[in-house]
């Protein structure tokens, strides 16, 4: 059980192969971290899916008491976009595990993380964002007081240097809302962001895989299942040896901040242009005056940061 001195945290996630990673290695350090509860949203895949693989992974770890709630199905103003072509149908491809048995919370995502904040302490609670921002674009839309009891929000998103990964500008978390997007960068949060840039150097290897499967427990197998699936699409696509980990990078960046290098820069979201719609604008080299809200990732240890994600699974 979470320590007293743990981070409180929510996981608003759409899992896909590597929210579901971020998830049993976020359950696997209940010392450091206080998992309060896990929202999902529409992103990778429907809801539906995005919510049952969410309550696949609390069985998986062992860790049914931290509930699940299922949050915003698609976006306020557009239709939902889906990524089935890299995950699979069900979003995660390779995990091989039975249908959840555990009921989804009854209380809406949204709701639930007002709740949580409105009771928060003066610590308040991080949020872990691994999919689109349709839920904590909500939250700040409805409860904008509510932001100082936001400690940080970390999420995974965006790209400067390396454009975007589903349209040529934009990386698909902020392309699918961009307006939820646009909320968040604007509402004053203190805010990590792990874009394409640092996501892209945490290449899977077959040694990496191998090192989950080595476990030999059942989290271990089907974090090997899933990257043995995850890493084709971007491996085809870049031509590179292995594929990118990307939200996993949020729950790293919690356990381990000194993995990580990057600096504090304005970033805005393009919400009007069909052309580059969902592109994150980020003032890397200070070409304006606008002020900066956020601390932009883009490089990392990746051997520490394999570790530290073997490690904490091994601990489930």
């Amino acid at each position: 059980m979470p320590t007293s001195r743990a981070r409180k945290i929510i996981i608003d996630t759409d899992p896909g192969q590597d929210d579901a990673i971020a998830i049993l290695a976020a359950l696997g350090r209940p010392d450091a971290l206080d998992v309060l509860a896990i929202t999902t949203v529409g992103g990778n895949v429907p809801l539906e899916r995005t919510t049952e693989n969410a309550l696949m992974m609390v069985e998986l770890a062992n860790r049914t008491e931290v509930p699940v709630h299922a949050g915003c199905a698609e976006p306020a103003d557009r239709a939902l976009v889906t990524a089935e072509y890299v995950h699979g149908p069900t979003g995660i491809n390779g995990a091989d595990r039975p249908t959840p048995t555990t009921a989804v919370a009854e209380s809406h995502a949204v709701d639930a993380i007002i709740e949580t904040l409105e009771t928060a302490d003066d610590e308040g609670v991080t949020l872990c964002v691994l999919g689109p921002l349709t839920n904590i674009g909500a939250v700040l839309e409805r409860r904008p007081d509510l932001t100082p009891k936001i400690a940080e929000l970390v999420l995974m998103g965006g790209g400067h240097f390396e454009g975007g990964n589903v349209t040529p500008s934009a990386e698909f978390n902020i392309y699918v809302d961009p307006t939820a997007a646009a909320t968040v960068f604007a509402s004053g949060v203190p805010l990590v962001m792990m874009p394409l840039d640092v996501t892209h150097k945490a290449l899977t290897s077959p040694e990496r895989i191998a090192a989950f499967r080595a476990l030999g427990t059942e989290a271990g197998a089907s974090a090997a299942g899933m990257l043995d699936f995850f890493e084709r699409f971007d491996i085809d696509r870049y031509g590179s040896t292995g594929g990118p980990l990307h939200d996993p990078c949020v729950i790293a960046y919690l356990l381990e901040p000194e993995i990580f290098s990057g600096r504090h820069c304005n970033v805005e979201v393009e919400t009007q242009s069909e052309l580059t719609m969902g592109a994150t604008v980020i003032d890397w080299w200070g070409a304006t005056d606008r002020a900066a809200n956020c601390l932009v990732m883009n490089d990392l240890d990746a051997d520490r940061f394999y570790a530290l994600l073997v490690d904490a699974i091994a601990r489930l």
